[in-house]
């Protein structure tokens, strides 16, 4: 069945997939990870954060979050 879709608005889209409309299977070919304090990955048209002291934790013991061989 199609898809009836309203107003998007993207503003940035980097090595991702944007899909519109049906789909069975989508799957990651890569993966990554970041670390951001309060407020610092917030995205949007008009954004106010208001923080007052922020720390992250970037103690990670895990070699592998999200496994992506064999995944086609």
């Amino acid at each position: 069945m199609p898809a009836i879709l309203g107003p998007v608005q993207i503003f940035n889209v980097s090595g991702g997939i944007v899909q519109f409309g049906d789909t069975a299977v989508i799957s990651p070919k890569s993966s990554s990870k970041s670390y951001a304090g309060s407020g610092s990955n917030s995205t949007g048209g008009l954004i106010v954060t208001n923080n007052g002291l922020s720390s992250s934790n970037t103690l990670d013991t895990n070699l592998v979050d999200q496994p992506t061989v064999g995944n086609n």
